[in-house]
């Protein structure tokens, strides 16, 4: 809890935190971040379970995809440290911050899989089962996070 307080009360975050248009800005690009993300990674495993873009090749797609993924990611890391910092006495202690921060991690290690897999599942006639359970799974791991994000500042205003 030090930590957090101290963060909180860095003379840049209280600056940031208490201009409204700046924070604004941070959060802009933090839901930016998560359209990019989320709806890349989705389309990708969409087309990984057959359904979505049938008439694409997996690997082109997701070529095409991943780098927005990436600049997506590096958005709502940036900005999600930057909306933590303001807060973090209040985030700290919330046990939903930690599930969002825990589903959001899997949910990346799931993406790096699929990004990983995609040139050799698009290589085989048929994508495998496996492949098609990764997805699916991929795809719950951001929509849950989704979930998790909209509560972390519901139960952060019950404190």
């Amino acid at each position: 809890m030090a930590f957090s307080r101290w963060l909180e009360h860095l003379p840049w975050v209280v600056e940031l935190t208490g201009n409204a248009v700046q924070i604004s800005i941070v959060w802009l690009f933090h839901f930016l971040g998560y359209f990019l993300v989320v709806g890349t990674t989705t389309i990708v495993d969409l087309r990984i379970l057959g359904l979505a873009g049938k008439g694409q090749n997996l690997d082109k797609l997701a070529k095409q995809l991943f780098p927005w993924t990436w600049l997506g990611l590096l958005f709502v890391t940036v900005s999600g440290f930057l909306m933590f910092a303001g807060y973090a006495g209040q985030f700290f202690p919330a046990g939903v911050f930690w599930v969002k921060i825990g589903v959001f991690v899997v949910a990346i290690i799931f993406g790096v899989i699929v990004q990983r897999n995609v040139p050799r599942w698009s290589s085989m006639a048929s994508i495998p089962s496996s492949a098609k359970a990764i997805a699916l799974i991929s795809i719950i791991l951001w929509f849950g996070m989704i979930l998790a994000s909209v509560e972390v500042p519901a139960f952060i205003a019950c404190i």
